[in-house]
């Protein structure tokens, strides 16, 4: 690949990376601001997550779709048109004022966009960068994601504040519009030339190799995982505000409890990705990360300190994000040779899935609007999951294992 090239790929990154960051803002910006967004809009408080749970919903149909649109058309023709209709939508929410069918309809059109993105990463990812650089740029575009929704909690009611809902909606949108804009005019489907041999074997569609990695039993436990690990976080990130707010704190605070718990993800995947990269392990630190949240999430649900809530929060962002980058690579190893894209399309599949989870949560609250219940079981689940990932094969050792009967067979075949 020529120098030229080489420096362009940054380039598609992070724009990629950029449209990523908006249309996760677009996803959870209505969540700190739920009561606000309830008097504006004359809802119930379950209508008004139903701009957050909007995102997971659609994403179980539209999938498949997105990623086959990725496969046959190429990178910047899906994941521009997602971009451009995140980008187009977002703007229209803005401009429904407090009318709460019109807002719902055009998030319905960012949640359709949001799997175009989403499905694409390790499409960019294995076309535009080498073997040693693809787990750099997946973990940039998590990044991305994860300080979209950091904005969209942290900042939007101090914005609500200064404004309103729907001119902070209509900022928001427009962000995403020019975002998508950019990506399209400087996206390429893959450089002039391979980065590395193999480059060009990347597939969106999980259904690429989906009956094979599906036969193997770890990878469905870790489905699972994922399915308990995205419920809790989505679940806290979707009721934030409704879960603070019967204890006194306000929208401020619940801004602040995002931002904490973005900081603390943050540094948890860095930390103990790494850690687990040196160590050449898995399997601990993600029973570390699933059992060390539960503490945190029952903390959360009882702290009735400013201190307290804080502290909770960058806790359970610590640890319980730091198990979405382990728990992607331990997917990618335990189903080799599948495509990495079939692993974390379904790992994707079943965090969307959790939306039961925060659907749940709603409809559990006690009289006096507590989640305490809800968080306290999520916690037990989260304890469970921990012991469940404490007793999977590491992937090393796993793929010995599936390995050995067929050397063994090739050992007994009469020579010549």
């Amino acid at each position: 690949m020529t120098p030229g090239a080489r420096g362009y790929r940054w380039v598609v990154l992070t724009a990629f990376m950029a449209v990523n960051l908006t249309i996760q803002t677009l996803w959870i910006s209505y969540a700190p601001v739920s009561n606000q967004a309830e008097e504006l809009y004359g809802v119930s408080d379950v209508a008004v997550a139903a701009f957050a749970m909007s995102f997971m919903v659609a994403y179980l149909p539209v999938s498949l779709p997105a990623s086959y649109l990725i496969d046959h058309r190429g990178l910047r023709f899906a994941a521009g048109l997602g971009a451009l209709l995140a980008g187009v939508a977002g703007v229209a929410r803005g401009l429904a004022g407090d009318h709460y069918a019109a807002a719902l309809l055009a998030t319905a059109g960012a949640a359709i966009a949001q799997p175009f993105l989403l499905n694409a990463w390790t499409t960019l990812s294995t076309r535009w960068f080498p073997r040693s650089q693809r787990a750099t740029a997946v973990s940039l575009i998590t990044l991305a994601n994860l300080l979209g929704t950091g904005i969209g909690v942290a900042a939007t009611p101090s914005l609500v504040e200064a404004t309103s809902i729907p001119r902070t909606q209509l900022l928001y949108g427009v962000a995403a519009l020019v975002s998508g804009v950019v990506f399209v005019l400087v996206a390429r489907d893959r450089p002039p030339v391979r980065p590395d041999a193999g480059s060009d074997d990347a597939h969106a569609l999980v259904v690429h190799g989906i009956g094979r990695v599906l036969r193997i039993r770890p990878f469905l436990v870790l489905l699972v995982l994922a399915f308990v690990a995205l419920g809790v976080f989505n679940g806290i990130t979707t009721w934030v505000e409704e879960i603070v707010a019967p204890r006194g704190f306000t929208p401020d605070d619940a801004g602040t409890l995002g931002a904490l718990l973005l900081v603390g993800g943050v540094l948890g995947a860095v930390v103990l990705s790494g850690w687990s990269d040196r160590a050449a392990r898995r399997v601990p630190f993600l029973a570390l990360g699933l059992a060390a949240t539960a503490p945190g999430v029952v903390w959360l649900a009882l702290a009735g300190s400013r201190p307290g809530l804080f502290a909770s929060a960058a806790l359970v962002g610590f640890f319980l994000t730091s198990v979405m980058p382990v728990g992607m690579q331990y997917a990618a190893e335990i189903t080799a040779p599948a495509p990495e894209g079939t692993s974390n399309g379904l790992v994707q599949l079943a965090g969307q899935a959790s939306v039961v989870f925060v659907l749940l949560m709603g409809v559990t609250r006690t009289d006096d609007g507590s989640f305490t219940p809800s968080l306290v079981g999520l916690a037990v689940m989260l304890v469970v999951g921990g012991l469940l990932a404490a007793r999977l094969p590491e992937p090393a050792h796993h793929l010995r294992l599936r390995t050995a009967p067929l050397a063994s067979e090739l050992d007994h075949q009469p020579r010549t």
